[in-house]
């Protein structure tokens, strides 16, 4: 089964066929950085990052392109807030992205370009629509006609006449048409600008991204991705500013992921519930909060709760435990021979049903129950007396792959253990087996001071970080 995708464009699934075979452009539109992401900005950071990983997955190379808006209004009123000079700003908090969205197990992007490294790129670009007839100059800005373009609405699926103005678009009573929009804005006094044959000032929202993505994809891509919030107007303006400039069809296939709310309700400022990822993460584990975004179709709504998050970290705990068991067990079996089909064939079933899930529009949802369908093979297979190498090697190598496709890889924390943990734990278990279970409640104390907590299994004791 080849991946089936919904596009906004066409509001139905279709094929995913790119354009060059085995290749994908990829563009995701980035945050605007004056200040940390919310969650609702990392939705689509870790939902993308596990497209592109699936994309990969299944044999893609991915061309992955995510921008930084460095320079815009609200940057410019914050660094004036704290004192700070614009790019100090943006820097600083650039830095705090890569670190939030790393600690999500999300990778970087091929390319994080920059506005304020494109604004060459952006006036030519502007200029080209000028000559074209599809912008005009008023008064040091420069507005791009939108009854000019004939497909206006057609992301949207609604007609020009029945758009209503975005929430960036301002109707600064110069425009000719009430939608028309920003492509270039004069400086205000003070302000961080730059030289343009129509005047010193910016570029407007919107341009950003249809410039980025040219200048690192081309003319055309496959996927622009972003959250719902961004589909009116700001990729309504991109398909008209980049189709009139190039004449090409901009992007093939259009991605939106759904929003959140906190506790049933939107996430604002004004309700006090805005939540920083930032801040959450040093309360609840970050790979908690991925697993929960994952466990939710991603065009769907996501309903940010204590119990919803809590329940996450205990499915994600489920597994870990029945993988750790699984390589428990490796460690300690000899290989019996032969492989034992009828194991293999309900391994290779979970994941069958986990790619059938991935394939029919990344439907982590339902990619995360093949996984505990996994758990539970592993589980009752555990209860074998004599399980096999090769048979435990395949769970391993299934766990491996599709935690790999959800960003939240097991392999590789083993290097997390402390020599200095693991002989405490090894002389408890010798002082267990020599009844002195002062001194064993003593080491598990102490374990527990440091943050360790212990758990006792058939498979013998093992531990973890609370």
């Amino acid at each position: 089964m080849s991946i089936q995708l919904f596009n906004t464009l066409t509001r139905k699934k279709e094929p995913f066929v790119p354009m060059e075979e085995g290749k994908v452009k990829m563009y995701v539109c980035g945050p605007t950085v004056y200040n940390y992401i919310h969650i609702g900005n990392a939705r689509p950071v870790i939902v993308f990052d596990t497209v592109r990983r699936y994309l990969e997955y299944s044999g893609y190379e991915v061309n992955f392109v995510s921008n930084f808006t460095d320079v815009d209004d609200k940057i410019i009123n914050t660094a004036k807030e704290l004192g700070e000079e614009v790019g100090e700003l943006t820097d600083r908090f650039i830095n705090a992205y890569f670190e939030d969205v790393g600690a999500l197990g999300c990778g970087k992007a091929d390319a994080h370009p920059r506005v304020t490294e494109h604004i060459d790129d952006i006036i030519a670009f502007i200029q080209v629509l000028i000559d074209k007839g599809f912008a005009y100059v008023a008064q040091g800005d420069v507005y791009y006609r939108t009854r000019r373009f004939d497909g206006y609405g057609k992301l949207s699926h609604q007609s020009i006449d029945e758009l209503k103005v975005g929430a960036r678009i301002e109707d600064s009573g110069i425009k000719e048409n009430a939608l028309d929009f920003a492509l270039w804005k004069s400086a205000k006094e003070g302000e961080i600008a730059w030289e343009t044959p129509w005047g010193a000032g910016r570029p407007g929202w919107h341009i950003e991204c249809s410039v980025m993505a040219r200048e690192h994809l081309g003319d055309t891509i496959d996927i622009h991705a972003g959250g719902q919030d961004l589909t009116f107007p700001h990729h309504e303006n991109e398909i008209a500013q980049s189709e009139a400039m190039t004449g090409k069809q901009f992007a093939r296939y259009w991605m939106h992921n759904g929003y959140i709310n906190i506790d049933n309700e939107k996430m604002s400022k004004s309700l006090g519930n805005f939540v920083l990822v930032h801040d959450i993460r040093k309360q609840i584990d970050p790979k908690v909060l991925r697993f929960f975004m994952l466990s939710v179709h991603y065009r769907h709504p996501v309903n940010f709760s204590q119990d919803l998050v809590e329940g996450a970290a205990n499915g994600l705990d489920r597994i870990k435990t029945a993988y750790n068991n699984v390589k428990y067990r490796l460690e300690n079996s000899a290989d019996l021979g032969d492989q034992q089909d009828i194991w293999t064939y309900k391994v290779d079933e979970s994941v069958r049903q986990f790619e059938m899930a991935m394939d029919d529009d990344f439907n982590t949802a339902n990619a995360i129950a093949a996984i505990f369908e996994l758990v539970k093979t592993a589980n009752v297979y555990l209860l074998e007396k004599n399980t096999q190498t090769t048979v435990l090697s395949h769970f391993i190598t299934a766990f491996d792959r599709m935690m790999g496709v959800l960003g939240l890889p097991f392999t590789g924390e083993d290097d997390l253990l402390d020599a200095d943990i693991d002989a405490l734990i090894e002389e408890r278990l010798e002082a267990r087996r020599n009844k002195d279970f002062k001194r064993s409640d003593e080491i598990r104390d102490l374990l527990k001071e440091q943050g360790i907590i212990l758990e006792d299994t058939a498979q013998g004791t093992r531990w973890k970080r609370g």
